[in-house]
């Protein structure tokens, strides 16, 4: 059984085995979405099993978990994969139970992919969906559809991820945890400096009462404990209010968090309402639709030359949408006027 560790605050009591499991997540520096889903999963097994210690347990209670997740619950077979992730997770970085055939070729029931393809809009949606949208998350909504953005790549980024020189988005640990360059289409240059000098504005005030302070990757924390006051740090689309940060609960440093994905969320499926349009969407049909549209561009512009590519970045090439013929070259920024946006706000 692998040892336990003990507790900071009494040295004789041993911590609690999802304690273990979230100490480990952030010492591999995982981000805290990745930290709350493998806890949740780890503590579903183990009362899936009655309770039993993961150490009392092996492949037969790992492959009935998951064939329940399969047949009974019917879950996606992200979900289930997902799982599975936290069980090799818990057994290989906290129990250290490294034992290769505790895993390999599992007989398990495989949840199935569902077969349908992603919602796009047309650009007249698009534009109908932008205009009622409320002001202060306009620009969020822009960026997803003239970058080709995911709603958390959006929400994370920092001020220095947008290069206005070279009219690029740098994404920070994207899809499968790598960088990326995306294009920032010209129409928005104007408008992302106009948010940003009303965020540097609100930064400046946070420094003048003490606070000013922002969540950073814990290695660069560690190495540079002054930079989460620092501006270059501050995210792009900050919170209205100042919070804790949920890693340290017993810290009573107040931190100006990102703003919360649910309310572009809300927002974008009222304007789609309002706007009468009859398909499911989200803010992740932009980026389907940036796809799309992007893609049938170059269909009909194929000499159309695209950007040069910094070194070692990885462009922004898994846009291709499931709807059409992927051709060569680097995506284009869909040609849309998306309507001119007021000052916004800062948002939760």
């Amino acid at each position: 059984m692998a040892a336990s560790i003990p507790s900071p605050s009494n040295p004789a009591r041993p911590k609690k085995l999802l304690d273990q499991v979230r100490d480990a997540i952030r010492l591999k520096h995982y981000s805290y979405r990745t930290e709350e889903s493998y806890v949740l999963w780890i503590k579903r097994f183990i009362l899936f099993h009655d309770k039993r210690h993961p150490n009392d347990m092996g492949r037969p209670e790992i492959e009935a978990f998951l064939t329940h997740l399969a047949t009974r619950e019917r879950v996606a077979a992200s979900t289930q994969n997902q799982a599975l992730a936290a069980l090799l997770f818990l057994y290989r970085n906290v129990l250290h139970r490294d034992d290769p055939a505790l895993f390999d070729s599992l007989n398990i029931a495989r949840a199935q992919k569902p077969a349908h393809l992603p919602t796009v809009l047309t650009k007249e949606e698009v534009g109908k969906i932008i205009r009622l949208i409320p002001n202060e998350y306009q620009l969020m909504a822009r960026l997803l559809y003239g970058s080709g953005l995911r709603l958390m790549e959006c929400l994370h980024l920092r001020v220095k991820d947008i290069d206005f020189v070279q009219s690029q988005i740098i994404v920070r640990d994207g899809k499968g945890e790598k960088d990326r360059v995306t294009m920032l289409p010209t129409s928005l240059v104007a408008p992302l400096q106009e948010h940003l000098a009303r965020v540097k504005h609100l930064h400046d005030q946070d420094l003048a009462k003490g606070h000013g302070y922002v969540d950073l990757p814990y290695a660069l924390a560690r190495k540079y404990p002054n930079a989460n006051r620092e501006w270059i740090w501050q995210y792009v689309f900050p919170s209205r209010s100042l919070s804790t940060d949920p890693q340290d609960p017993r810290s009573d440093r107040l931190y100006r968090h990102h703003a919360h994905e649910s309310g572009l969320q809300k927002v974008v499926a009222a304007a789609a309402r309002r706007a009468g349009i009859p398909k499911r969407v989200s803010p992740h049909t932009f980026r389907h639709s940036f796809a799309t549209h992007s893609t049938r561009s170059r269909l009909r512009h194929p000499h159309r030359p695209g950007a040069a590519r910094p070194p070692r970045c990885q462009h922004d090439h898994d846009l291709h949408p499931r709807v059409e013929q992927r051709p060569k070259g680097r995506p284009q920024s869909p040609r849309h006027l998306t309507p001119r946006i007021s000052p916004s706000s800062v948002v939760t």
